[in-house]
């Protein structure tokens, strides 16, 4: 590391200016009540114990609603989309608790880590759990809400694969070819942020590929698997690039260039898992369609040609 990076992620410093460990009263992560000279109780909040209990209230309130359709609901909840959300939020509370960094020796490695579990592993799970789905069936006053939110234009915009890519691969690409990522590191503030969007832009680009949730205006299978090679090439030359330029990108930051060089190959192979996930969900959707249209022939008028239907499972 260099010597004027004392400060940087690699340092007990840095790690606890981006996680939040080791510094209550000097990180910036929270807001502090009272001086210390004045011998009042200091109050630390730490962003990520507030992420955690979110996420703790979340897969509760899951589990309350999967509960309720089991007991009264006609279909029941299938235990699949349980275990999907649990798992995706598992991944979330993983990913926001500060084992990264004496685990993985914190800078690029633990980042990294948290770019693919955050953007990439926990949102399909996340997905495929189907939450809105639930909510409309869990809670019948939801439903006029939640129409009227799914037909505003800025969700169709947005909900396309080909936006929600752009905001998916298209901000790897803006934090890391700049100083943002650099930034991120030294304000606990920005780092937050990071992970926010790429939990945000994760969940919208699995929801507009493979997600059982509705949809209104959903793009074809063709549209989806085109955007989804796309993104995929994207970020595999995004990982590559990190790897040839390894100790010159992101800009300004303290790695060294073979930590930048492993950093960079987790993001290669660790995205191809994810992709690789994405590719068999959208196969099986195109098999079960070619299922459907053999068993309902044209003409019989059991089928919607270009439409998916989705069980209340």
């Amino acid at each position: 590391m260099p010597a004027g990076k004392a400060g940087g992620v690699g340092s007990p410093a840095g790690l606890a200016a981006a996680h939040g460990v080791g510094h209550p009263d000097g990180g910036g992560h929270g807001r502090h009540v009272g001086h210390a000279g004045s011998g009042a109780a200091e109050l630390v909040v730490d962003p990520a114990l507030v992420g955690l209990v979110v996420v703790g209230v979340v897969v509760v309130a899951y589990l309350v609603g999967a509960a309720r359709l089991r007991a009264h609901g006609p279909r029941g909840w299938s235990a699949g989309r349980t275990a999907a959300f649990t798992t995706g939020v598992l991944l979330v509370a993983a990913a926001l608790a500060p084992w990264p960094d004496p685990v993985l020796g914190g800078g690029a490695r633990a980042h990294m880590a948290q770019h693919l579990v955050l953007g990439m592993l926990a949102p399909l799970g996340l997905v495929l759990g189907a939450p809105v789905r639930l909510l409309l069936g869990a809670a019948p006053r939801a439903r006029r809400p939640v129409a009227r939110v799914l037909r505003l234009r800025a969700v169709h915009v947005v909900g396309h694969p080909a936006a929600a890519a752009l905001l998916h691969v298209g901000g790897l690409w803006a934090l890391y070819l700049t100083p943002l990522y650099a930034r991120s590191l030294d304000v606990p503030a920005v780092h937050h942020l990071v992970q926010v969007h790429f939990l945000l832009a994760g969940y919208l680009f699995a929801w507009s590929l493979v997600g059982p949730d509705p949809a209104p205006g959903r793009a074809s299978l063709r549209v989806r698997a085109v955007v989804l090679v796309l993104a995929a090439a994207a970020h595999g030359v995004l990982a590559k690039l990190l790897y040839a330029r390894a100790g010159e990108l992101p800009p300004g930051a303290p790695h060294a260039a073979a930590e930048a060089e492993q950093a960079a190959q987790w993001m290669y192979y660790g995205g191809d898992v994810a992709e690789v996930l994405l590719v068999v969900l959208l196969c099986t959707e195109w098999y079960r369609r070619g299922a459907r249209a053999g068993a309902h022939p044209a003409g019989t008028g059991s089928a919607v040609p270009g439409r998916v239907r989705s069980g209340a499972r």
